[in-house]
């Protein structure tokens, strides 16, 4: 026993799975940015690794607009007991690059310059399921710029991010 206590109870576990993400990338260098997502979100290519990781999804794709779902668990707590700041910056910047990537054509992709977020208030697994919602604010040939907002599962608004795109490809 050490000077806490032994309280802390049985480990707990998360099991990761995903496909090789080279092959499902090169498959989608051949389709437009929005044919890409919607084969990922319709299961016709397996979703990238980090998806499964944070245990996201895509569930809206339009023009310049993309969402994300996400149900926080303890797995992704920080050492004050709730949701890790990373967590929620990635689902942000995946959101902001996304909406750009609904509006590329085939072999053109992009990659974040910067990202500016704003954590409005704390992130916990009892609050419900996030949407994070990417908006292309303006597209360009070299550089683009996007924003996200995360709200939680009460409707709360818990981050924002603005985001500068380098497009990168033909």
């Amino acid at each position: 026993m050490n000077e806490l206590g032994s309280g802390w109870g049985e480990p707990r576990t998360r099991a990761l799975t995903w496909h090789d993400p080279v092959a499902a990338a090169a498959a989608g260098a051949r389709l437009s940015g929005a044919d890409f997502l919607h084969a990922i979100a319709e299961a016709r290519l397996p979703p990238p690794p980090f998806l499964a990781l944070v245990g996201a999804r895509l569930t809206h794709i339009g023009d310049g607009e993309v969402t994300f779902a996400c149900t926080p668990d303890e797995s992704h707590y920080n050492l004050l007991g709730f949701a890790h700041g990373g967590v929620l910056c990635t689902l942000l910047d995946s959101a902001a690059g996304c909406a750009l990537h609904t509006t590329l054509a085939a072999g053109v992709g992009y990659t974040s310059v910067e990202i500016k977020v704003s954590f409005m208030r704390p992130v916990r697994a009892g609050n419900g399921e996030l949407t994070v919602t990417g908006t292309l604010v303006k597209g360009g040939r070299r550089v683009a710029f996007a924003e996200a907002q995360a709200h939680d599962g009460t409707g709360a608004l818990v981050g924002t991010a603005s985001s500068t795109l380098l497009v990168a490809g033909p």
